[in-house]
């Protein structure tokens, strides 16, 4: 639509200089009428169809909104909404940042790297994670051959420098990135790097999050390390595990495994995803029954919890899959509930 409204403009500039041989007035004051036409449209255009204009709604980051969520939905995680929340403030209270943004989460499956994935895009688009300034890659499904690394490079890097010229504050999610080909990762390296173009395109305001499970066995040996030397979940800083997070991200197999991303520290934040223990299920628990839009009992928010499993055997202190299958186990109790008062 854009071409078309501009080739009108185009095509009325032409015919008035076909009366006379050369552009009149006339014809100059047509094509000013055509681009102020043009710019009209394109706004009206924004008005009903997501754009990347900064005159419009759609990438409008509302940090007060992510803050609520996270502290109200992200439970046992405080490392995570201390550093997300004011990573991403400033970063696009920047005009000029100096690099993209990126952070890498690490932990246990269950932890909440998804969830906190979803809460920024839905805290920066209005469309949330169907915008099409969101694009997520799950690397079983989107790079599953060891093989073909060159040609996912490739293919990457056209996806990543077509979408960023189209809108600078677009939103990249790595999901699984522990299983992506070893070495493919470092072909996003010029995007994240110092640069202030690249053919150009600038990539400074976009941002990368990369989500993993390596660095999880080093973290939860730290937190048991520190809760039986009496000190208080709350009480562990960053200090205490980014750079065993770090560590884990680079030793590892896996996507980041020795990467040159890694080695020119290029991730601007390494975020552990701590283990939760079973007070954290019970509040995931309570959030998903109230969701479904039942009354959250205590005798039902136990049920779902004893239904989980936890570890070490000794004092069952982590739940082994987070709240991952909290879902799940809520819509069975729920309806082997509504079952039994029904027919017995």
């Amino acid at each position: 639509m854009k071409l078309r409204c501009m080739a009108i403009c185009c095509l009325l500039i032409l015919n008035l200089s076909r009366c006379d041989g050369s552009v009149s007035v006339g014809a100059t004051a047509v094509g000013l009428a055509g681009a102020a036409l043009y710019a009209g449209f394109d706004k009206l255009r924004c008005t009903f169809y997501e754009c990347c204009s900064n005159n419009a709604n759609w990438v409008k980051p509302n940090m007060t909104a992510l803050n609520i969520a996270l502290e109200a939905q992200l439970h046992g995680q405080h490392l995570v909404r201390h550093v997300v929340s004011r990573a991403l403030k400033a970063h696009l209270q920047n005009d000029n940042p100096s690099k993209a943004l990126v952070m890498s989460f690490h932990g246990w499956t269950g932890g909440g790297k998804n969830y906190v994935s979803k809460f920024i895009a839905e805290n920066m688009y209005k469309l949330g994670t169907k915008s099409q300034y969101v694009h997520v890659f799950v690397s079983t499904v989107d790079f599953p051959h060891e093989g073909k690394v060159d040609i996912y490079k490739l293919n990457l890097q056209d996806w990543i420098r077509g979408n960023v010229s189209r809108c600078e504050r677009s939103l990249f999610i790595f999901d699984e990135i522990d299983k992506m080909p070893l070495g493919m990762i470092n072909g996003i390296k010029p995007f994240i790097d110092y640069h202030e173009s690249i053919n150009g395109v600038d990539f400074r305001k976009s941002i990368f999050i990369f989500l993993s499970n390596t660095g999880g066995p080093d973290i939860t040996r730290a937190m048991l390390k520190m809760w039986r030397s009496g000190k208080n979940r709350e009480d562990i800083s960053m200090v205490d595990l980014e750079h065993l997070t770090q560590l884990g991200a680079f030793n590892e197999e896996g996507g980041l495994h020795k990467s040159e991303i890694i080695q020119h520290s290029l991730v601007d934040h390494y975020i552990p995803f701590l283990p939760l223990e079973r007070r954290h299920i019970e509040l995931c628990a309570r959030d998903e029954i109230i969701r479904r839009g039942h009354k959250a009992t205590k005798d039902l928010i136990k049920k779902v919890a004893d239904e989980m499993m936890y570890f070490p055997p000794e004092n069952k202190l982590f739940s082994t899959t987070g709240c991952k299958r909290i879902s799940q186990k809520v819509g069975f109790l729920l309806a082997d509930e509504e079952y039994n008062r029904l027919f017995d």
